[in-house]
């Protein structure tokens, strides 16, 4: 079997398409086209359903590139082996994470990785897209969603609990509600995915004679909720650690809700990568470096 043609049924199956494939290697669309016909012949096998758009491989097609994968893995990684042989670790990482948790709990733990493994250069990247990691402008990602993509490897860093708080003065000035409902009738400060489960768990009205949410304050920047609460302008329902140095500190002062009552709002932290891309032992050294800091966090 032709190994290099093994390999281009691998980046073509990674990249989508043809044409992204062929931007990949340097290549014509046309060339990247005729190698995989002619590879097709030689098998007498059709690999790849091809449309205008997309691809879809057939059942050993399937098969071909699982193959072709572990051996291009296993190929980096053995030229990685030679190149690193007497030398520290070295490498570059490319990290995507959150704005809000990247810098209030990521941000300190990159930094000691960085004086431990001084041969490994970073670059990270704020955002929240999941885009990042599928156009292979990162290496992983951290993310804080409900559920992961299907198509990536998640590594579950540990859930995210949410948390009512207010000023002090706001709590004097509105009293301690006991109940979610007697919460909700108060002005809210919180991210639009927020509301959106508070309205999908049908509290958008409290009950006969209540008024509807009041939403005061709705934007996805945490930084600029926190900076609301601390300024006294409503009650946040956001993640807990945004706001849990400031409810140490006194600054804010966090609700006494029955418990579970805010369940419903909790998600969760993944480290995600994709399962095509090869794992250099930077990267590999970075990700376990990752789990095991999110994970001591959670005791």
């Amino acid at each position: 079997m032709d190994v290099n043609a093994l390999g281009l049924l691998v980046e073509i199956i990674d990249a989508g398409n043809l044409s992204r494939a062929a931007a990949r290697l340097g290549m014509s669309r046309a060339n990247v086209s005729h190698r995989l016909s002619q590879f097709e012949r030689d098998l007498g096998q059709q690999l790849l359903r091809r449309t205008t758009r997309q691809i879809e491989p057939t059942e050993l097609g399937r098969r071909l590139y699982e193959h072709g994968r572990s051996i291009r893995h296993e190929l980096l990684s053995a030229d990685e082996s030679v190149a690193a042989l007497g030398q520290a670790l070295q490498g570059r990482v490319r990290l995507s994470v959150p704005s809000g948790y990247g810098q209030l709990t990521m941000a300190g733990w990159l930094t000691d990785f960085m004086r431990s493994y001084p041969g490994i250069a970073l670059e990270v990247i704020f955002d929240n897209a999941i885009e990042d990691l599928m156009d292979d402008r990162v290496d992983c990602a951290v993310r804080v969603m409900n559920d992961p993509p299907e198509h990536l490897v998640a590594r579950h860093l540990g859930p995210v609990q949410y948390v009512a708080c207010a000023t002090p003065a706001c709590m004097a000035q509105w009293g301690q509600p006991q109940t979610l409902q007697a919460l909700l009738r108060l002005p809210l400060i919180a991210s639009g995915l927020t509301e959106q489960k508070l309205r999908m768990a049908g509290l958008q009205t409290l009950g006969q004679g209540d008024a509807a949410l009041a939403m005061r304050l709705v934007s996805p920047n945490f930084y600029f909720l926190r900076e609301a609460l601390l300024q006294g302008l409503g009650v946040g329902l956001v993640p807990d650690y945004m706001v849990r140095e400031s409810i140490a500190q006194g600054a804010l002062q966090a609700l006494a809700l029955p418990a579970g009552s805010l369940d419903f709002l909790a998600t969760h932290k993944y480290l995600l990568y994709m399962p095509t891309r090869f794992q250099t032992r930077a990267i590999q050294t970075l990700t376990e470096y990752l789990h095991e800091r999110a994970l001591a966090e959670a005791v």
